[in-house]
């Protein structure tokens, strides 16, 4: 019996309907630095994507370009088959409020407590009473494992804590997309796998599409349906957890061996 993981993830080419984001013959650069150049890469409705490859290959560039942040020097972006490319500033902000974001680092609001800092967005793009959002915060917070930390400041939080509340922020308008821009760097391997499982239950519970930048191996095999490996300005790899342990492609292998001196794929 096939699971709808594997159904997801098989390889075939998704049908339009299936395709919430597509980035078509991508070429950004910032001065003589080519960044991306002809990029194609899809994602689905529905999946939780990791984007993987080394400092510097462009992974958090690819969360701002499809957030309209950056504009690509050539190529179009397609969210729900709408070209953001060719949106004005005001005409991209209700586009991103179908996202939700973890940045590196959370990016917390010093001067904010944690609950000014999930109520954030929702004061900003919501028309609700303070009693309703007040409960928005309080399930959001619950969702991570943070409830009674509402009064208490970011410097009062350790690094862990300070990423939950960060993912309870980009949930609280309950986005159809969440992007994680390396949501376990700088955790210790207990705390990171907390960031994972917290990962996975948005998914389960809220039904979101997930697409996650890291070079955190671990992380990746653990939340992905698909991986998807950036080199050189594009895609060298792309499938199942699997499929990737499995590719036959030497870069590859380097890269998730975590092994410079690799010579030739690893069999089995």
């Amino acid at each position: 019996m096939t699971t709808d993981k594997e159904q997801l993830t098989s390889g075939q080419r998704a049908a339009p309907a299936d395709v919430l984001i597509r980035l078509e013959g991508v070429h950004k650069q910032f001065g003589k630095h080519v960044v991306f150049k002809d990029l194609t890469v899809s994602f689905r409705r529905g999946e939780t994507a990791v984007v993987l490859g080394a400092s510097g290959v462009g992974k958090s560039v690819m969360l701002k370009l499809i957030l309209g942040l950056l504009k690509p020097d050539r190529g179009h972006i397609f969210i729900d088959h709408t070209d953001v490319t060719t949106l004005r500033e005001r005409e991209l902000i209700p586009l991103r409020t179908r996202f939700g974001m973890l940045f590196q680092g959370a990016a917390l609001f010093d001067f904010l407590t944690v609950y000014e800092n999930v109520a954030f967005a929702l004061h900003e793009h919501k028309r609700l009473a303070e009693d309703e959002i007040r409960r928005i915060v309080a399930r959001k917070l619950a969702l991570v494992d943070m409830q009674g930390t509402e009064n208490l400041l970011p410097e009062e939080l350790s690094g862990g804590m300070r990423k939950r509340v960060g993912l309870a922020r980009a949930i609280a308008i309950d986005p159809e997309v969440i992007l994680y821009d390396e949501p376990t760097m700088g955790l210790d391997p207990v705390t990171a796998d907390t960031i994972n499982e917290l990962i996975l239950r948005c998914r389960r519970e809220l039904k979101t599409t997930s697409i996650v930048v890291t070079h955190d191996m671990q992380s990746a095999y653990k939340v992905g349906d698909r991986l998807i490996m950036l080199y050189d300005g594009g895609v060298i790899a792309d499938g199942t957890p699997d499929q990737i342990r499995r590719h036959g492609d030497i870069r590859v292998q380097r890269f998730i061996h975590g092994d410079a001196g690799l010579t030739a794929a690893p069999m089995g």
